[in-house]
């Protein structure tokens, strides 16, 4: 059955709507939020391109679609089937898109859509019983399939994040210490130019203050 739903924009990772009701019979609920929201992270930054895709977490399975730069996923037992919670992200999608879709790039504050759980909750319970006459219609619909969607464990999604993000960083770092050394190169060209020639400078400095006074004198 679903455990979790929440809804996300894509360019920045921002929260945009989650079922309010869930997580409350699931034990570690706050970690699993947390590695949903790593997931957003992920996303916001490129570094998953699929616009849908399956990953494994524990005995569960983050199921997402990405669709106008909004993704929606929902976290599912693993013996849920795949194409209820696809279908299921889909009714989300079409709803949240026809209430929201123009306030969705505006949006400035976390959950600024947290109504939308009324539709939320609403559609999760019309996908709770896999049995019912509606479900095994759309289990048994040809036309939505679901085979070609990829299925990822968690820790290796986050880990080429991790990854990624590590190399941005030492590239980052490298450059600043770049900079750093050709500033502290330039200052110790400067100061060796400065030592080789004002011994020159001093000299020429002298003779000719000698030469002036020698004329004032004469």
């Amino acid at each position: 059955m679903v455990k979790l739903t929440l809804i996300a924009r894509v360019t920045d990772g921002l929260p945009l709507a989650e079922g309010l009701d869930d997580g409350r019979d699931l034990k570690d609920a706050e970690f699993y939020k947390q590695q949903a929201k790593a997931l957003f992270k992920n996303l916001s930054k490129g570094h998953n391109e699929a616009s849908r895709m399956s990953i494994e977490t524990g005995p569960f399975v983050f199921h997402y679609i990405i669709e106008g730069r909004v993704c929606y996923l929902t976290m599912c037992d693993r013996s849920y089937p795949k194409k209820l919670a696809f279908q299921y992200l889909e009714d989300l999608k079409s709803e949240f898109e026809k209430v929201n879709g123009n306030q969705i790039e505006t949006a400035a504050r976390p959950y600024a859509f947290i109504k939308f759980d009324t539709f939320i909750q609403k559609t999760k319970k019309l996908y709770l019983d896999t049995r019912t006459q509606r479900n095994i219609s759309k289990l048994n619909d040809e036309l939505y399939e679901v085979h070609q969607i990829m299925t990822r464990n968690v820790q290796e999604v986050l880990g080429v994040g991790e990854k990624l993000d590590q190399v941005s960083q030492m590239s980052s770092r490298l450059t600043s210490e770049s900079r750093i050394y050709a500033d502290k190169a330039r200052d110790l060209n400067r100061q060796a130019l400065i030592r080789k020639w004002a011994p020159v400078a001093i000299v020429l400095g002298v003779v000719f203050l000698l030469f002036w006074v020698r004329k004032k004198i004469w």
